[in-house]
């Protein structure tokens, strides 16, 4: 009986060093897949859109969707904030006649003042507070009036800027939940008027229109026929 327990003593004795390795070779292992995991996001600065979470859903109206990108100079944000994104890349083209059946607000008008407001307990997202006067609007704003949209800081921060002074014809998605709205299709749905009160197409423009009965082909139009172009754009089916 004694030579059996002190047999087995021996052999536990043998065994245990290579028992240690073992565990160490496992936990180098485990430590090893944790930061080369591609999906980890603190270590690339991916944020996975979560459209169930109420913050991120409804943060830009349906423009949302392209900024799925964090900034990797940044350190990882806390659970009870929103997560700032950035653009993957830029809008696809869409045709004329779904950006217009898209759009809540259309209108033409002056931006005359630009303010940036943080998150606070009734808004969970910074955004930017973009005032026009409007000159001419064909859907959900009024001539004359001084209208008032928030945009999310992220957007903002893509290049969806604007200026003091300057004229534009909008296309906008209708407010979110959190009274946010961004261009429809990012800078697709943005168009500048120059000084004569015309309106130049970008590339992106000529090449998204290249079909469109009115636009097609043009690279420069009067405001009437734009506006006409959406009204007959609008009433596609």
């Amino acid at each position: 009986m004694v030579g059996r327990c002190y047999t087995r003593l021996l052999a536990i004795l043998f065994l245990m060093p290579f028992l240690a390795l073992g565990q160490r070779d496992l936990a180098q292992n485990n430590s090893t897949q944790t930061t080369s995991d591609p999906g980890n996001s603190a270590q690339h600065g991916v944020a996975r859109f979560d459209p169930s979470n109420p913050r991120m859903r409804g943060l830009a109206g349906s423009d949302l969707l392209p900024w799925l990108r964090t900034a990797t100079d940044q350190p990882p944000p806390r659970s009870d904030t929103v997560v700032p994104l950035r653009p993957i890349g830029p809008a696809r083209p869409i045709s004329f006649p779904i950006m217009a059946r898209a759009a809540g607000i259309i209108f033409s008008g002056t931006v005359t003042r630009i303010e940036r407001h943080p998150a606070n307990n009734s808004q969970p997202a910074a955004t930017v507070a973009i005032t026009f006067h409007v000159e001419n609007a064909i859907r959900g704003a009024t001539p004359g009036q001084d209208l008032t949209i928030l945009q999310w800081i992220g957007v903002w921060s893509s290049g969806q800027r604007y200026r003091v002074g300057e004229r534009v014809f909008l296309f906008l998605y209708p407010p979110s939940r959190l009274g946010l709205t961004s261009t429809v299709g990012g800078p697709m749905g943005r168009f500048t008027i120059d000084p004569w009160g015309r309106i130049p197409l970008s590339a992106q423009h000529l090449f998204a229109f290249r079909t469109d009965p009115v636009l097609g082909g043009k690279s420069l139009l009067r405001f009437s026929d734009f506006a006409f172009a959406v009204r007959q754009a609008s009433r596609e089916e």
